[in-house]
């Protein structure tokens, strides 16, 4: 890499870590040496970039107007590269992806035979975890790209709508629920109801619906593991609320009764995060295709919330 792009680098770090340590620590450098970078650029261009002070660092208005146009530089730089090197081999390399177990379950299967079987010369890592912990890797470039629920957005990441997909109630496969009726909560409320704990980002969601439609809880219990979650769901007459396309089951005989949220209709919107210095790589664009295509199959199981 050119010095004129290993400053640009460094200096996004710093200023995306607000940091000349923790930007040395995830660029490999050493702190004195991106101090260095950000000092040549500063005398170069005879304007601060940063303003320091004991607990970091500080971007100007000329460091942030000079922190979008590298982004914009990096990418155009990541893009001609990917473009180069394309003509010299076909699909191969590694990628790092990052799902919650909404997309785990159901989805991932299909499209890890899909990928494989179209691309086998590729490494695949996958990583299952909540958003908060996904959203930390991808800012990190750690990760390639992760599937969250929508927010409003982070420093260093770009992000895009990948889904849209209704929030179902799932009972036990005996419960005197209609199986695949759409449902109001009100009509079987107060309701024994299986929630994520308050760090997992679909908790106010769901809270934030029950609350305005009037929707009575008559006990709660905190669960963050949903293979533990639909365990104990098949087992009692409690209930959770997941979405729709991690419980669009297909195969016979049925494991529970699905009832999509409806009245008014809930659903959940996810996004792809990837992190904005950087585009895919083309093992990472066809495995994202490739899943994007099964989500949306299996989404078609239920009306649009």
């Amino acid at each position: 890499m050119s010095d004129n792009l290993r400053d640009m680098k460094l200096f996004v770090a710093a200023y995306e870590e607000r940091s000349f340590t923790t930007a040395a620590e995830r660029e490999h450098a050493t702190q004195s040496g991106v101090s260095q970078h950000i000092r040549k650029l500063e005398d170069s261009f005879r304007v601060k970039l940063f303003v320091r002070d004991t607990g970091g660092v500080v971007p100007t208005p000329a460091g942030d107007q000079y922190y979008h146009h590298c982004i914009e530089v990096l990418r155009a730089h990541a893009t001609a590269e990917r473009a180069v090197r394309s003509f010299g081999h076909g699909i191969e390399g590694a990628i790092n992806i990052g799902l919650m177990p909404t997309m785990t379950r159901g989805v991932l299967a299909p499209t890890l035979a899909r990928f494989i079987n179209e691309h086998p010369n590729c490494a695949i890592r996958v990583v299952e975890g909540f958003s908060a912990a996904l959203t930390l890797q991808v800012q990190n470039c750690v990760l390639d790209f992760a599937i969250v629920p929508a927010f409003p957005g982070a420093l260093g990441l770009r992000s895009r709508l990948f889904i849209r997909t209704p929030e179902v109630l799932v009972s036990a496969k005996h419960s005197d629920l209609k199986h695949g009726q759409p449902i109001d909560l009100r009509d079987i409320s107060p309701i024994k109801l299986v929630l994520p704990s308050k760090v997992n980002t679909r908790r106010n969601l769901i809270e934030t619906y029950l609350s305005s439609n009037s929707i009575q809880i008559d006990k709660l219990l905190e669960l963050d593991a949903m293979l533990g979650s639909l365990d104990f769901v098949a087992r009692t007459d409690w209930h959770c609320i997941l979405p729709g396309i991690m419980m669009a089951e297909t195969g016979k005989p049925r494991s529970f009764t699905v009832n999509p949220i409806a009245n008014p209709p809930f659903g959940l919107d996810l996004i792809l995060i990837e992190p904005s210095r950087r585009v895919l790589s083309a093992p990472a664009t066809a495995f994202l295709e490739i899943l994007s295509e099964e989500a949306h199959q299996l989404n078609q199981r239920w009306p649009r919330a």
